[in-house]
């Protein structure tokens, strides 16, 4: 018997005394990878490509601030909260819950703007920034400061690399904290804004909040 024969029987032993669990357990990864698959191309992705179909219209919708009409259809058409609720758990659905959300925003209900906000995530982190801003506005409509001021610096902090969105969201928490007499915690955010947006407009007007306020007695 050679050298390599050798070694290789306390392997051969191994499979001999576990072949019926080495079977067994074989057979439940090739059925998980063929439930997977099967989930995928049967079930999830003809899901993906209706809720994508039923959002044509609502996209359209959106664009000309139809808000009503981007809700609830047009009777033809179905609306995103018909997405959200047949197909929930696609990417059409979650980009729903966005739609939705302004569009809730737009028709002065904040309640249900900052519920379907809340709900909606992205990686765009341009949209994910506007969607925190959002549920601040909505959030200082229903003169809840302290949850608005929290959204707008969450939506100032969350893209930097987007001068405008950062410091406009930013602008609006110092000039709530300002309007509610917290004039050092306003001026710590105008501050920041002239330093980390030099280049915007709301960086080039800092200086005129920070001064004015400095002089109030």
């Amino acid at each position: 018997m050679s050298e390599l024969q050798h070694e290789q029987h306390p392997f051969l032993d191994f499979v001999k005394k576990n072949q019926k669990a080495l079977t067994y357990a074989l057979s439940i990864v090739v059925i998980v990878i063929a439930a997977y698959f099967g989930y995928t191309e049967l079930y999830q992705n003809p899901r993906e490509a209706k809720a994508a179909d039923a959002m044509y219209a609502a996209e359209r919708y959106f664009a000309v601030d139809s808000s009503n009409l981007v809700l609830n259809g047009d009777g033809s058409s179905k609306g995103v909260l018909y997405v959200i609720k047949q197909f929930g758990g696609t990417k059409a659905a979650n980009l729903a819950k966005y739609y939705a959300g302004i569009s809730y925003f737009r028709l002065n209900d904040f309640n249900k703007s900052i519920d379907f906000l809340k709900d909606f995530s992205t990686s765009s982190k341009q949209v994910q920034a506007i969607a925190f801003g959002t549920i601040g506005d909505a959030y200082s409509e229903l003169k809840n400061n302290e949850e608005a001021v929290n959204y707008y610096k969450k939506a100032g902090g969350h893209f930097p690399e987007d001068e405008a969105i950062s410091s406009e969201y930013l602008f609006r928490a110092a000039a709530l904290l300002e309007s509610n007499g917290k004039a050092d915690e306003a001026i710590a955010i105008y501050k920041d804004i002239k330093s980390k947006y030099p280049k915007s407009e709301k960086g080039f007007s800092a200086d005129k909040y920070i001064n004015r306020l400095k002089v109030q007695p």
